[in-house]
């Protein structure tokens, strides 16, 4: 499986023991489907990539996992929370989103919905926590990501902005002991849109991070 960053592999293992893996295994899948679009330069063939993950992730529901270790671990540890194949498979939408040839602000709220807020929201799932900022969070980690991988100026600020609304209003007060794995990855995203911040893995954005865990702030 796709390894995340550092940090957030640091903010994941925030995460109860007992979810840990199943989060870890989540994320693993929404690396796998920003590959797909990273790699891919015609629209047209990341479209049928995703399609194939979309209808494999609603089989998981129904029979085994085929010989791919993502599927598999999905439908070993995700599954058993809960989540559905079917609600996987409609991860696809957001980052199908990015395929558009004009990013516009239609498909940029697009990716925010549906690949950041609905990843949030099954990680929610995982942790039986029910939170409206949990996703809203997710909206601003994935468009403080997109944020990141833009080069063209207006998408890339309009992406900015909004994470920055979107992670000031979810960090607003004590987030749960059980969430604060996705709370943390909202910390870590609100750094990365702040002007001259430290980068990522730096001591204090560490400390940071392991302030959160210990207090939910």
């Amino acid at each position: 499986m796709i390894s995340p960053n550092p940090e957030q592999r640091l903010a994941l293992s925030y995460a109860p023991p007992e979810t840990r893996q199943a989060l870890k295994t989540l994320f693993s899948l929404d690396e796998t489907l920003g590959a797909i679009v990273r790699t891919t330069r015609e629209p047209i063939i990341g479209q049928m990539r995703l399609t194939w993950w979309y209808e494999t992730l609603g089989r998981l529901d129904t029979v085994p996992a085929p010989a791919e270790p993502v599927l598999a671990a999905l439908q070993n540890e995700v599954l058993p929370f809960g989540v559905s194949g079917a609600m996987l498979g409609k991860l696809t939408d957001g980052w199908e989103a990015l395929l558009e040839p004009d990013l516009d602000a239609g498909a940029i709220e697009r990716f925010a919905r549906d690949r950041g807020r609905r990843l949030f929201d099954l990680a929610a799932t995982i942790v039986s926590v029910t939170d409206d900022r949990i996703g809203l969070a997710g909206e601003g980690w994935a468009l403080a990501d997109l944020a990141q991988k833009l080069t063209e100026t207006a998408g890339r600020e309009l992406a900015r902005v909004r994470a920055r609304a979107a992670l000031d209003q979810a960090l607003q007060g004590r987030w749960p002991s059980s969430a604060r794995a996705l709370g943390a990855l909202a910390v870590s995203a609100r750094f990365d849109m702040t002007s001259g911040a430290a980068g990522s893995g730096s001591p204090k954005r560490v400390v940071r991070l392991a302030w959160h865990r210990l207090t939910g702030y």
